[in-house]
This record gives structure tokens, C-alpha cells and sequence, in this order.
């Protein structure tokens, strides 16, 4: 593997192809990582610097280098520690300047947000003027609708990450010919036997693609109902309950949690809010809340992902496959993560499943 070096203004300046070790992350719902150690000398010093990018063959993505760090040991010598996030980070540098209201399209409420904060904000010290909203002509993502309130001060990509969490939906930061920073909503194909549209993508020790896998599900973080508590005090407090798409259960399978949703506020600068839509801006809460407290199955193990199935041309990010381990236990599961990693002994790229 081979990194191009980016300078701040996104030219390249030199090719990064020799370190001791490489892990480079992409992810689905969240922004990606990458650590790499290498021997410290002038030239690296020089070449990696502070805010500058890196780019992977074979990856979407972009990395923000964010963190230098060198350790000396007297029988090794010094080495260098390089990390940073991808490109979706780059949202964490904003906040949500002023309350605002989505109601309506999902895809447009996401495009607000980043318009109002980033592309093009009142105060223009806050714009970044290479920043562009790519739109999603995916049906699904088109028909997604949303109704949330955001208070100032709120976090854009805490803000986002947790909408698109809700939802399924991935989101990503590319960049483009034109050196843009490139934002948009996507998901992924259905691959697996509950299709016949696209070709099937199976990874079995059956089929000599899976290996050294590992099954854990757990219910331990799982919540199926919230219970959201909005403006007001005591029995004045405006309250409403959401729950998982079965209903939430009941006796021992319902499982309860609450949702502080008291900065979510009736007035707005367009006026009062009804309270069909209070109520319905509270729900979203709920819903992201629930989001994060699922019953978890995760399939870790080392795919095979260049002979039978080709990661980036047979399958893709958010693509949905089929997993069946050596003791037949089988699952649609969603590619959620992609791990590139190199060392001296071996190269490897490997996707991390989560059951959809």
C-alpha cells in the first residue's frame, strides 16, 4: 500500500509507501480513522504534516492527519505515531449557530443543516468554499422524511451522525477532480438471497472466503421503548413514548429508557410550534435515543475480498451480504466497515458485518 500526500491545499507533494504498520478505517455511520508507525526521520517530519491529507488507493475516503507523536527507545530508536479522522470530521468543527426546524424531506432537512453551517452560513467566516452537497437520487432515501428541532450549540456531525443512525443511512465526505469536499447520503445494495436483483455476495468457509470468523450478539445495551420528556415541569411536562418497530414488547421483552428532550422548545422563530409537531420533534429524539440502544449482531472475521468477491467492484460500502460461519448460523449483514491494514509480515483488507 501506498498513501498520497495532500498539502492544505490539497496538492499533492510526495507518496508515503514505507512504515512498519498501516490501519486505515472506513465506515458506514460514522467518520473513519487511521493510525500509521513508522521509523521518525527529517524527511516524514517534513512531508506529514498538521492538517495535511492522505489519500489510500482503493478507499473513498480521505484522512485529516490530526495527531503526531514521537516515542524514542534506546534499542529501537524513535518512531513516529501518525492518526486522524476522514473527511466526515470536518463537520465536528461547526456547531448549529441557530435553533432551527426540519420538517419535511430527510435529504433536504440534512441539506439545510449543512447550508446554514457550512456551505453557506450568515457569517461568512464560517463558510468552507469548497464544501458541495451532492444530492441522492436513491428512491429510498428520497421518500425519508423528518421532523427534529436542534438547539443552538448543538454539534453539526453529533447532529447528523445521530439522524442518519435513525434512519440506516450512510453519509459520506469524498473529494472530488475539482478538489471539493463532496457530502452525500447513501445506502447501500441488497446482495444477499432475500433478492434477485443484484448478484448474490456470500462469504462462507463453505466457499474458502471466510475465515477466523467471529459470531457475538448482545442484548445487553437494548432498549424498545423511550419515554420523552419535552418542556414543562411535574405533570406540566410535555411527554410522549416511542418504541422499536414491534411495538416494544411487553412483561419481560419491553425495555425502557428516557429521553431528556427539555431543549427541544415549542417556540420557534417562526411562531409557536402545534403540538402535533412538538410532539412529533420529540418522538425523533426518542428515535435516535433507541437507535443507539439495539440488540447488537456484529459477524467479525477475515473475508477474503480478492478472489471470489472483489471489495470496491462485486460489492461496496452499506451493501447488505450474506454471512454463513462453519455452524451454520446465517445472516443478511451490512457492510459497516472496512479495515485496510499493513505490517511487515502481510497486506489486508478486511469488512466488519453488522445484521441489518
Amino acid at each position: 500500500m501506498e498513501l498520497l500526500i495532500l498539502d492544505t491545499n490539497l496538492q499533492s507533494v510526495d507518496v508515503l509507501d514505507t512504515f512498519k504498520s498501516l490501519i486505515w478505517t472506513d465506515r458506514f455511520l460514522e467518520c473513519g480513522d487511521f493510525e500509521i508507525y513508522t521509523a521518525a526521520n527529517a524527511a516524514i517530519l517534513s512531508t506529514v504534516l498538521q492538517d495535511y491529507y492522505l489519500w489510500l488507493d482503493g478507499s473513498d475516503h480521505v484522512m485529516i492527519v490530526e495527531d503526531r507523536k514521537i516515542t524514542s527507545d534506546e534499542e529501537d530508536g524513535a518512531y513516529l505515531t501518525i492518526t486522524g479522522r476522514s473527511l466526515e470530521s470536518i463537520l465536528e468543527r461547526r456547531i448549529i449557530w441557530a435553533q432551527t426546524i426540519l420538517d419535511g424531506n430527510f435529504q433536504l432537512g440534512i441539506q439545510q443543516l449543512l447550508n446554514e453551517n457550512i456551505i453557506s452560513p450568515t457569517i461568512t467566516n464560517r463558510q468552507i468554499t469548497n464544501f458541495i452537497f451532492e444530492e441522492s437520487f436513491d428512491a429510498a432515501i428520497a421518500a425519508m422524511t423528518v421532523k427534529a428541532q436542534f438547539e443552538v450549540g448543538d454539534n453539526l456531525y453529533e447532529s447528523i451522525q445521530a439522524m442518519c443512525a435513525a434512519k440506516n443511512v450512510g453519509f459520506k465526505v469524498t473529494l472530488n477532480a475539482y478538489n471539493q469536499f463532496v457530502f452525500k447520503l447513501y445506502l447501500g445494495q441488497d446482495r444477499s438471497y432475500d433478492q434477485t436483483t443484484n448478484s448474490y455476495v456470500v462469504f462462507s468457509p463453505e466457499f474458502d472466503n471466510l475465515s477466523n470468523s467471529e459470531y457475538s450478539e448482545t442484548s445487553t445495551t437494548l432498549k424498545t421503548v423511550s419515554l420523552v420528556a419535552g418542556e414543562g415541569e411535574g405533570s406540566d411536562r410535555t411527554i410522549t413514548s416511542v418504541t422499536t418497530s414491534d411495538g416494544g414488547g411487553n412483561g419481560l421483552s419491553r425495555r425502557e429508557m428516557f429521553t431528556d428532550a427539555s431543549g427541544v422548545s415549542t417556540t420557534t422563530d417562526s411562531g409557536t410550534l402545534s403540538t402535533e409537531d412538538y410532539v412529533a420533534q420529540l418522538a425523533q429524539k426518542g428515535a435516535e435515543d433507541l437507535s443507539l440502544n439495539t440488540f447488537t449482531t456484529t459477524f467479525d472475521g477475515k473475508a477474503d475480498v480478492d478472489t471470489m468477491y472483489k471489495y470496491g467492484t462485486d460489492f461496496f460500502m452499506g451493501d447488505i451480504v450474506q454471512i454463513v460461519n462453519e455452524y451454520g448460523i446465517e445472516s443478511k449483514t451490512r457492510v459497516v466497515e472496512v479495515i485496510y491494514s499493513q505490517s511487515t509480515d502481510s497486506t489486508d483488507v478486511y469488512p466488519t458485518f453488522a445484521k441489518v
